[in-house]
């Protein structure tokens, strides 16, 4: 056990020596930073294209041509192929492509990451809602319309409201997902936690620390939202006793 007693000096070189241990706070505030920004776009996409995706499936045989039912088929198939490219490619070359093809001249990357990341969040995002609209019983649809709503005002106020209380744990998981997928934006030369860590690495030549510390705040972290995803979980199943 010899290589214990260095610890306590590669401790004090790799986070204490010129306050490298700043670099992980620093990186750990952008990490929840493009984190939750990402997640809200996440949602916001991925609801718009739910619904589209939802609403064409319902009303294609309802809607008797005309100018609706042509817009609506054309933005079901932009969202189908936005989910395709986006679930079929690697986040990694999507966040890479939005930085160095789409956003060429901008140097803000903290705006360029959340767009990444909530682009693609917002495909997986999409399908979960997607799940929850259509789990919900169709005779919610004809409880809605036999109250004298439309077919807006059925999605608004009865579909969407159980929808997402079916699917928060799901939407909970894909944060914990989202947060883990952020640690690849050191490929943008954005200073996130991995890349701080990589920082201290790179300065002191000693891996085993910077990198264990990343990988240990990484794992509290997400153990702490899958324990929170679990007391959800758990409330929802009582609400419905």
């Amino acid at each position: 056990m010899y290589w214990l007693e260095g610890i306590p000096a590669d401790f004090e070189n790799n986070f204490i020596t010129d306050n490298r241990y700043t670099y992980i706070f620093k990186g750990l505030g952008i990490t929840f930073e493009v984190t939750i920004f990402a997640a809200l776009l996440g949602i916001a996409l991925g609801i718009v294209v739910a619904l589209i995706r939802s609403s064409y499936a319902t009303l294609k045989e309802e809607m008797h041509g005309g100018f609706g039912k042509g817009l609506l088929k054309f933005l079901n198939a932009v969202a189908g192929i936005y989910l395709t490219v986006i679930r079929g490619t690697p986040v990694v070359v999507q966040l890479m492509i939005t930085y160095f093809v789409i956003f060429a001249s901008s140097n803000n990357k903290v705006l360029v990451a959340v767009l990444a990341f909530g682009i693609n969040s917002g495909a997986y995002v999409a399908e979960i809602i997607r799940s929850g609209i259509e789990s919900i019983d169709k005779g919610q649809f004809e409880a809605g319309r036999s109250l004298g709503f439309g077919y807006v005002r059925t999605m608004a106020f009865i579909i969407i409201p159980q929808a997402f209380k079916a699917v928060l744990p799901a939407l909970a998981n894909e944060f914990i997902v989202l947060i883990k997928e952020t640690s690849v934006s050191g490929y943008i030369g954005l200073q996130e936690l991995t890349k701080g860590g990589d920082i201290i690495r790179s300065r002191t030549y000693s891996a085993f620390l910077p990198l264990i510390a990343v990988a240990a705040i990484y794992l509290v972290i997400v153990m702490i939202f899958s324990k929170l995803v679990s007391l959800l979980e758990r409330r929802l199943k009582n609400s419905e006793r």
